[in-house]
C-alpha cells in the first residue's frame, strides 16, 4: 500500500497536535496548582442565610472578616445573593498579605459563582452548601470578585472587590468580631 507523502505529513502533524493538546491538559491540571474545593465546608439551611439568622448556623458566621481561631490567618465569610456579594459589593473585603485566608462562601437564593479575577480562585456557590478554601496572597493589590454562573437578569452587575493590604494596615475587627 502506497501512502502519499502529503498524507504522511498530515498524519505526522496530527500526531504532534494531539500530543501538544494532551500536554496542555496535563499542565493545566497539575502545573498552576488547580485543586477541587472539598466538601468539608458543610451545609447550611439557605433560609437561615436569606433571613440573616446566623446564630442558628453551626458552621457559618455573620458575613465579614474574622481572625482565625489559631491566630495565623483570617476567615472570610461571604454570602452571595442576587446581585451582590456580602461583604464585597458595598465595601471591599480587606485581607492581609502573606496570611492564610480561609474563605467560607454560600448562597442565599440561587447558584452563583465566586471568581477572583487574576487568580486561580474560582468556585460555584450553591444554596445550602458552604464552599471552604484557603488562599495566601503574596502581594498587595486589588482583585475583582465576579459571579461566573448565570443567576438572573442582574447577573452582569454582580461584582465586588477584595483588597490585599500590608499586615500593618489590616484590622480584622473593622468588619466583624469573633
Amino acid at each position: 500500500m502506497h501512502v502519499h507523502r502529503f498524507e504522511k505529513l498530515w498524519f505526522g502533524a496530527s500526531l504532534v497536535l494531539i500530543v501538544a493538546f494532551i500536554g496542555t491538559i496535563v499542565y493545566g491540571a497539575v502545573g498552576p496548582g488547580v485543586a477541587m474545593v472539598g466538601d468539608d465546608g458543610g451545609t447550611i439551611d439557605p433560609d437561615v442565610v436569606a433571613n440573616g439568622n446566623y446564630e442558628r448556623a453551626d458552621n457559618f458566621r455573620a458575613p465579614g472578616v474574622y481572625e482565625s481561631s489559631d491566630g495565623d490567618g483570617v476567615d472570610v465569610y461571604i454570602v452571595a445573593r442576587q446581585y451582590l456579594f456580602d461583604p464585597g459589593t458595598a465595601e471591599p473585603i480587606e485581607v492581609p498579605r502573606g496570611a492564610e485566608v480561609t474563605f467560607h462562601v454560600t448562597a442565599a437564593d440561587v447558584t452563583h459563582g465566586f471568581n477572583l479575577a487574576g487568580t486561580n480562585v474560582n468556585t460555584m456557590v450553591i444554596p445550602g452548601q458552604v464552599a471552604t478554601f484557603d488562599v495566601t496572597f503574596e502581594e498587595t493589590g486589588e482583585y475583582g470578585i465576579v459571579c461566573h454562573e448565570y443567576c438572573g437578569s442582574g447577573h452582569h452587575t454582580m461584582e465586588g472587590q477584595l483588597h490585599v493590604v500590608a499586615p500593618s494596615q489590616f484590622d480584622a475587627t473593622a468588619e466583624g468580631e469573633n
